[in-house]
């Protein structure tokens, strides 16, 4: 008999419903995208995921999500065989109406998130958030790691004690998510960001773990937000 988490998607999404920052992040980035629309809600930059367990209660409740076509960037085909490829079995890539018709209450695990990642350390300790660096150049949080709310970190690692707690598959996608992030700071010979679950900010050494006290003003800055 397979193992099935005990997740209540309903009490999950009011636990972490807090904005990232006090002002409206998709405001200082949606002037630097084309399309007009927060980078974090363009499908064609970004595209959502969801727990097949978050799916079976969205269908339920809202017409504001779709499993994902392919078609949904005429202009810049989404090769969906490929990024199905790379998804974990037990998630359904995803795609919404776009932000004129969000409904906030209804927002995936991954749009809420957005742009941060449990950092799980060698040694499997969970530690705090950082960011995911394929968005560097357009998120304009990740220019402004000074600027996230303390109670939406607490809710983040809430959330994600928790989940990973109960889905363990889900903890091995985030261990070896962090892993591919040490390489890939040890390649660019860069100190990780880290929000750490103590309320500070760290810079951590991707090939030791070892973190230094940090001030976030002093991360560096990316894109147009330099």
């Amino acid at each position: 008999m397979s193992y099935k988490p005990n997740l209540d998607i309903a009490k999950m999404y009011a636990s972490f419903a807090s904005p990232i920052c006090e002002i409206d992040c998709g405001e200082q980035c949606r002037q630097f995208n084309p399309s007009g629309n927060p980078f974090c809600c363009d499908i064609c930059v970004a595209v959502p995921v969801a727990l097949k367990e978050e799916w079976t209660w969205l269908k339920t409740k809202t017409q504001l999500w779709h499993k994902l076509r392919g078609d949904e960037c005429p202009t810049d085909p989404i090769d969906k065989e490929k990024m199905k490829s790379e998804t974990p079995n037990y998630m359904h890539l995803m795609a919404c109406k776009g932000p004129a018709f969000c409904e906030r209450d209804y927002r995936t695990l991954s749009c809420r998130q957005f742009p941060f990642s449990p950092y799980i350390t060698t040694d499997d300790r969970l530690i705090g958030l950082t960011y995911n660096w394929d968005f560097e150049e357009v998120c304009w949080v990740i220019s402004n790691l000074d600027r996230v709310r303390e109670e939406y970190r607490k809710e983040f690692l809430d959330i994600y004690d928790n989940l990973l707690f109960e889905y363990p598959k889900e903890y091995d996608s985030y261990y070896w998510l962090s892993e591919d992030m040490r390489e890939h700071f040890s390649n660019a010979q860069r100190s990780i960001p880290i929000l750490h679950r103590d309320g500070n900010f760290y810079l951590l050494d991707p090939n030791t773990d070892e973190i230094t006290s940090a001030n976030p003003s002093s991360f560096p800055k990316f894109g147009p937000y330099r």
